[in-house]
């Protein structure tokens, strides 16, 4: 018989940090909001917190943040203008951000890393299970990732991460999980954690990827959590507490991603995100497509 777990409704953005590998343009204008074609990057996540019925979504800010709740907000000055020229389309999509979910704020403070931040969330969250989501790992909607993660932990109870494969190599970027095979193809019971390891210390080539549905539990090991690499309290540290000990918040299990995942935190990949979602898209997509293999053709 499948066991029932509480019903997770909040999702929880951390979008404190300050974007220093996109200096300058992020000296005054936050990470979360340079453009991925025309949205800003931060709409996706919410989008897709939204799309898999989360629409309690609080984020976690922290100074120079205040465009991120000014575009969530409404702005009636704008929607005036455009409501007087007659233009339809564009007031929709300023209506759509200020109408997507229910938005709260809260200042981490000290950047503690994302650890700290994630705990900056108890207060809103209390003892329901919740979704953390990254916004520099944007998912192709297509591919809807995190409702899957809900179902995984809705059937298993404890916490659930998404985890992708990649190069032995690149093991070192991430966060690495040692796991075990499950019945289920795209899950994996994770036994342990290990916070950018190097390549001969890994335990697998499943790195860890930005979303996470996790048990309150998390709060308390938080915490206690001592900071780690860099300084920082590690979210990862805290999930390897609760993979060595089910008997506090669950087995941890982790759903194996395959699908489109669009990297904005590199400056390289948030130019190819740019570019992969620009010519998919039905309105930009057939002339930018024809301009691309002109100029690609040209270079080479």
């Amino acid at each position: 018989m499948t066991q029932s777990h509480p019903r997770i409704s909040k999702a929880v953005i951390p979008a404190a940090g300050l974007g220093t590998r996109f200096l300058p343009a992020t000296k005054a204008t936050p990470k979360e909001m340079l453009p991925v074609v025309d949205k800003p990057a931060i709409q996706y996540v919410v989008e897709e917190a939204v799309s898999a019925g989360l629409d309690d979504v609080l984020m976690i800010t922290g100074r120079n943040k205040r465009p991120l709740e000014d575009h969530f907000d409404r702005n009636y000055e704008l929607e005036s203008a455009l409501e007087k020229k007659g233009d339809a389309e564009r007031l929709a999509k300023v209506q759509q951000s200020s109408d997507l979910a229910t938005m709260h704020y809260v200042r981490q403070g000290d950047p503690k890393g994302l650890g700290h931040a994630v705990l900056c969330a108890a207060p809103h969250v209390g003892d329901e299970p919740f979704a953390v989501l990254l916004g520099d790992d944007l998912i192709d909607p297509r591919d809807p990732l995190l409702k899957r993660m809900i179902d995984v932990q809705e059937q298993h109870g404890g916490s659930v991460i998404a985890l992708m494969e990649v190069a032995p190599e690149q093991i070192h970027l991430y966060g690495c999980a040692a796991v075990e095979a499950t019945t289920e193809g795209d899950v994996v019971k994770v036994t342990g954690l290990v916070e950018k390891p190097d390549v001969a210390d890994a335990p697998s080539n499943y790195a860890v990827i930005g979303r996470y549905v996790l048990d309150a539990h998390i709060f308390d090991i938080l915490r206690k959590t001592e900071p780690g690499r860099g300084g920082e309290i590690q979210l990862t540290d805290a999930l390897q507490q609760l993979a060595q000990d089910e008997k506090v918040g669950g087995p941890v299990h982790g759903v194996v991603f395959k699908g489109r995942r669009y990297d904005t935190g590199d400056r390289g990949d948030y130019l190819r995100a740019i570019v992969r979602l620009a010519c998919e898209r039905e309105d930009l997509g057939p002339d930018f497509r024809t301009w691309l293999r002109s100029y690609v053709t040209e270079e080479m």
